[in-house]
């Protein structure tokens, strides 16, 4: 059996159209929408609504860490548009119409934290299902799938903004992941915190990894937990007892997918 996944594609459907060749199954763990390119400030759902210049400075507020002026900047941008809501559904409503049509291998799917789950119905089928705390048999193995992402301890989310990160509480994850019941394959967004594969070595700092999916590989011992998330982490893999975790890489830089075989 040969299973190819993909994570935080961020728009790159050239890629994505390819990415299926040679599989008998796709999994794709998330973060399908790019809504602000960091490389090339036109591109993204930002730089299509806002352009290049002022991507540019939101850009740069955030490679400085700038705090409270990245949340102000960006609630001036939307509040210079007469219905940002909608036009940003929109925008993501376009990318995926791409991006799932690009999907051509029989395909299991879960949402990262850039995405909007709630259109996802629009676009998946027979050929693409979406899972989210649910587990599913692919070549004889059970493959168990929990989305988005972590808040911060303490952070809450800003529902009153056009765009709302897909975003959970621990506890909230935690929930999701006792819905599995006992897998061969752990497919979530975030990696298990574990040191070494939350620590971004561009960034500078570590994302939130899950402790709940760190509880149940030890506990469950998959054969793999398949995460993406940190796109240019301390270490791409390691061992947490006999469960193999693997960050299967960043898509949109890569092009290329993880391959898994059994």
């Amino acid at each position: 059996m040969r299973v190819h996944v993909v994570s935080d594609v961020h728009g790159n459907v050239e890629d994505l159209k390819r990415a299926g060749e040679g599989a008998d199954a796709l999994i794709v763990l998330g973060d399908l929408i790019d809504f602000v390119d960091y490389l090339d400030h036109d591109k993204g759902i930002l730089g299509s609504v806002f352009g290049r210049e002022k991507v540019g400075h939101f850009a740069w507020l955030r490679r400085n860490n700038r705090g409270s002026e990245i949340g102000a900047y960006l609630r001036s941008l939307w509040e210079s548009l007469s219905e940002p809501a909608t036009v940003v559904r929109q925008a993501v409503r376009e990318q995926y119409a791409e991006l799932f049509a690009a999907m051509t291998a029989p395909t299991y799917a879960t949402a990262g934290n850039v995405d909007d789950p709630t259109l996802w119905p629009e676009f998946t089928g027979d050929g693409v299902r979406a899972f989210d705390g649910e587990s599913v048999e692919i070549g004889g193995l059970r493959f168990g799938f929990a989305g988005g992402a972590l808040l911060p301890p303490g952070g809450t989310l800003r529902r009153d903004l056009p765009w709302v990160p897909n975003l959970r509480t621990e506890a909230e994850f935690d929930e999701v992941l006792d819905r599995l019941g006992p897998v061969d394959v752990l497919c979530t967004h975030v990696p298990p915190r574990v040191p070494e594969l939350v620590y971004d070595v561009v960034a500078r700092r570590p994302e939130h990894g899950s402790s709940g999916a760190l509880r149940r590989i030890r506990h469950d011992r998959p054969r793999w937990s398949l995460f993406g998330h940190v796109h240019q982490p301390l270490a791409a893999r390691t061992r947490v007892g006999p469960t193999e975790c693997v960050n299967v890489g960043h898509f949109k830089q890569r092009g290329q997918p993880y391959v898994l075989r059994w």
